[in-house]
């Protein structure tokens, strides 16, 4: 399902941070009484009523300053704003109407984005204060009274968004389309890639990195099946980023990977591993997506008959953190191995959403445990009692056991090794719930 962006903007020190800190039910943004302490636009998943929202937390807005830092915390948050569904407006109850909220007011009614007004700081119980109705003046309809500190009106509040979100931003993706986010640093033929496979020009193609500013969604049918093809913005080293266009493009792409059924990480053929490969892999490997390596350009790549042997051995000790992800030799120009790659997409699809018995589990425990013995320190030795399967994208198993500090990250790795000889699982990374017998989480 797809999560509607909503941006919570505002001046400098009215509360936003602390306000979407207890919306997503964390504590993710920095929250300080000195203005300006949250600059740039911080994510977070909210859920209501069963369906979910991407917040972004912005920096306070400054409308006109020759500050650097205020000017740059304003058009991040103008970015936000540009990329929202809704904007939740919020202001200070205690301070009353100033003229930066007026000034921000007028910029999101331009914006032509449906606003919710936030009158934060809320406190009290009881009868709402007089000074509350003065916030009708800014001309964003309704106020809704909220405390963020205390969790007062943030039902109310999300009611609210909710009313305004269209249904269609909740549309439920066909199940059997595959959601596929071709990733990479950029100029390594993302986009290039995506219209071979179109067969038209979808992307612009250009020899400049960061020609692909945003996350770009294409449908293909073939015989292979039903994908949406997202292509993204190249991810390039923090350090690198200055554009603030690009900042936001970067911000997508890691979405993208978010909503992603199965990452297609890129690297070039010509140049060889990098190590902004592997972080780009990283970002794919930390949501649990079913990954494959494509290394593209194959066909301008000097060869002889051993030349693909020993590039994918070099690469498989390279990104030996995702040895399950499997390697193909592409060519974005030429359609070399598309086909094998479509092939390629749906196995590790199928491998991420594997299920595995309780029973075929705990066989496999038996006969690892038999094999080699789980790990002892100081006379007391591991006793795993039994393994089930708790979900699936990707496979993620609960092992109860008598104490978890004994089960070591090196016996854990056994035991995946063991379980992925059976069952295969290439292409999608495997996690590990330990549990102690009577625990109740």
């Amino acid at each position: 399902m797809a999560k509607p962006v909503v941006a919570i903007v505002g001046r400098p020190n009215v509360g936003k941070s602390t306000l979407f800190n207890k919306l997503i039910g964390k504590r993710l943004s920095i929250v300080d009484d000195t203005p300006g302490v949250t600059r740039d636009r911080i994510y977070g998943d909210a859920e209501w009523r069963g369906r979910k929202i991407m917040l972004v937390d912005t920096g306070g807005i400054e409308p006109k300053t020759d500050d650097i830092i205020l000017s740059g915390m304003r058009d991040q948050a103008q970015l936000a704003i540009d990329t929202a569904v809704v904007i939740v407006m919020v202001v200070d109850l205690k301070s009353g109407i100033t003229a930066t909220d007026s000034e921000i007011a007028s910029m999101l009614i331009k914006s032509g984005k449906p606003v919710v007004l936030c009158v934060n700081k809320c406190d009290g119980l009881g009868n709402t204060p007089p000074e509350f109705y003065e916030f009708y003046n800014l001309g964003l309809g309704d106020p809704i009274a909220v405390s963020s500190v205390h969790g007062h009106g943030t039902g109310d509040l999300l009611d609210a968004v909710f009313e305004n979100i269209p249904e269609s931003s909740f549309d439920e993706t066909d199940e059997d389309v595959i959601n596929v986010a071709v990733i990479g640093k950029p100029n390594v033929g993302k986009s290039s890639l995506v219209n071979k496979i179109c067969g038209e020009k979808r992307s612009i193609v250009s020899d400049i990195a960061g020609t692909t500013r945003d996350a770009i969604d294409t449908f293909v049918e073939n015989d292979f099946g039903k994908y949406n093809m997202i292509d993204t913005a190249g991810l390039r080293r923090q350090s690198r980023i200055e554009d603030k266009i690009e900042k936001y493009s970067v911000l997508r792409a890691k979405m993208a990977i978010e909503r992603a059924d199965v990452c297609v990480i890129m690297i070039d053929g010509t140049e060889g591993f990098t190590e902004q490969d592997s972080k780009v892999a990283g970002l794919a490997l930390e949501q649990g997506k079913a990954c494959i390596i494509a290394v593209n350009k194959w066909d301008i790549v000097e060869k002889n008959g051993q030349t693909m042997d020993s590039y994918r051995k070099r690469l498989m000790n390279d990104f030996s953190f995702m040895s399950f992800a499997p390697i193909i030799f592409i060519s974005a120009v030429t359609g070399q191995r598309i086909d094998k790659l479509f092939e390629l997409i749906n196995f590790v699809r199928l491998q991420n959403t594997m299920r595995i018995s309780t029973g075929k589990l705990n066989d496999i425990l038996s006969d690892a445990t038999a094999r080699v013995q789980p790990p002892s320190d100081k006379g007391k030795r591991l006793k795993i009692y039994y393994i089930t399967q708790a979900s699936t994208c990707p496979p993620t198993f609960v092992c109860f056991c008598n104490n978890a500090e004994l089960f070591h990250f090196s016996y854990q790795r056994y035991i995946e090794n063991q379980i992925r000889t059976v069952f295969g699982l290439e292409g999608t990374p495997v996690r590990f719930i330990i549990r102690e017998r009577g625990e109740k989480k």
